[in-house]
């Protein structure tokens, strides 16, 4: 069998890639999934069209490459973090839509739950402040919302997983989760790798609902259905995928995601550093039988996200790719400044109050600037987190590997370069969230003999040069600061 598979399961689509010895893709298929806002601050998913979606990726992948499952050493999963779900425990049935990352109903929640202490009330237990980002409050929202749940949960009817474990129980029967992923929740101490007693308490969720934590590089079971006995053997949240798909296995390496969202790792080894930054320590992997590695992550809430927000609300574009050529029909921003705080703001400053605003209009903008303020977004958000990281870790980075579908950018690529002033790399293979997947799959099962041949599949495509003089770096940086506190203290 030379081939290992990969589900992909994000926040706008899911999609299945077959990857040979190499580490090159030979197939793929991928389908979108409905976005659900019912109301403001609320993002909704219908987690049984994902695993419809997900089970027809899987074939159309499979055909589009001519081949059979049993092409298949191995299979391995990466999703989509926070967003959470309960089930019916004995008919899979989902008992209410998934809860999405981005959603921010559980802002009043975080804020009892932190009581005197405030948001950092659990950070030393699970690296995470109290936001509405995390699995933990909105699994707590809807025992508490959702019309007898909490007594079926009680009672042991119930279960509750992110993507993860939602697709591994359709997929292999087994109700697990992986590190990385229960370390998103605010329920799992970082050190011992357990769901905390006392946090559960607190929480007022009941154990029997929780999955079993697994390592995210392990077998843990056979496909059933379009998979049927192929062994299943890897699990990573799509954040920590991507770092392995970059091969940023040593401490100090680092990766930024240009995705539905924005999100810059730092591999800090065996050791869980604390942030004082606002930036989040989480699990980077297991390897089965080995010890955690932990990062340091900078999430930004909107980068590609605001690119569908200029296609599907705005109408400015008809496909993604088009922001660019708009972006273009213009020299810079004209001094316009887009703070995309739809779902307040992350890293590094954690803010549920503020709410996106367009800053710097005048009659001289247009659909040029707002396109072209969109893409530098990212980029300043991503210096935002950067520079937090350094003072965290004190490493100053002088290159930073991309990925993720916004980096065939190359004007948002540019930019970046120039508002960090260090090296922007491009890999050849870009989409290496679903390729970490794989990697994970592959290695557990020996497809793959160790992490450093893994290394070598990696491949510089482009590199970006920062051309832009300090004097307008820093102009156009203060704009941005200035910008961002016009988005603050929106919410009372």
């Amino acid at each position: 069998m030379a081939y290992v598979g990969a589900i992909d399961q994000g926040t706008t689509s899911t999609r299945f890639a077959i990857v040979d010895h190499a580490g090159k893709f030979v197939g793929m298929a991928q389908k979108e999934h409905a976005q659900h806002m019912p109301q403001p601050g609320w993002v909704e998913h219908d987690a049984t069209e994902i695993w419809a979606n997900t089970e027809e990726v899987i074939a159309a992948a499979l055909a589009g490459a001519g081949l059979e499952r049993t092409d298949l050493a191995a299979v391995g999963l990466t999703n989509q973090r926070e967003t959470t779900l309960v089930w019916d425990a004995a008919t899979g049935e989902p008992l209410a839509p998934a809860i999405v990352w981005q959603d921010t109903r559980t802002d009043a929640l975080c804020r009892d739950l932190g009581g005197d202490d405030g948001p950092d009330r659990f950070r030393a237990k699970t690296g995470l402040p109290l936001a509405t980002y995390f699995a933990g409050p909105k699994l707590r929202w809807l025992l508490d919302n959702v019309v007898g749940l909490r007594d079926r949960a009680e009672a042991g009817e119930v279960r509750f997983g992110t993507m993860d474990s939602w697709v591994m129980w359709n997929l292999t029967g087994e109700h697990i989760t992986d590190v990385t992923n229960a370390s998103r929740t605010m329920l799992m101490d970082l050190e011992t790798l357990a769901w905390d007693d006392d946090i559960l308490e607190i929480f007022d969720i009941p154990t029997s609902m929780l999955p079993r934590i697994v390592p995210s590089v392990g077998l843990i079971g056979r496909g059933r259905g379009v998979l049927d006995g192929v062994p299943v053997a890897g699990i990573l949240g799509d954040q920590q995928a991507a770092m392995f798909g970059q091969a940023c296995f040593n401490p100090g390496d680092a990766k930024n995601t240009y995705g539905t969202g924005c999100f810059l790792l730092l591999n800090t080894g065996t050791q869980a550093v604390q942030s004082t930054k606002g930036l989040l320590t989480t699990v980077a992997y297991q390897i089965a039988s080995g010890k955690p590695r932990y990062a340091l992550e900078g999430s930004v809430a909107i980068a590609g996200s605001g690119v569908q927000w200029l296609r599907d609300q705005m109408r400015m574009i008809d496909d993604a790719p088009e922001v660019e050529s708009l972006a273009k029909t213009v020299p810079d921003n004209g001094d316009v400044y887009f703070v995309p705080a739809f779902s307040g703001l992350f890293a590094p400053y954690w803010r549920s109050d503020a709410r996106g605003v367009i800053a710097g209009l005048t009659r001289f903008c247009e659909a040029g600037h707002v396109a072209r303020a969109v893409l530098e977004s990212v980029a300043y958000q991503s210096r935002d987190v950067l520079e937090a990281m350094e003072a965290d870790s004190g490493v100053e980075m002088k290159e930073l590997k991309v990925d993720g579908g916004m980096v065939v950018n190359d004007l948002l690529m540019q930019f970046q370069a120039d508002i960090l002033d260090v090296d922007v790399v491009r890999p050849m293979l870009i989409e290496t969230t679903v390729l970490g997947a794989a990697y994970a799959a592959g290695l557990a099962t020996g497809f793959w003999r160790n992490i450093d041949e893994l290394r070598q599949h990696w491949a510089e495509g482009r590199r970006f040069l920062a051309s832009m003089d300090e004097a307008q770096r820093a102009t156009l940086y203060a704009s941005w600061q200035k910008a961002v506190t016009k988005s603050l203290n929106w919410i009372e």
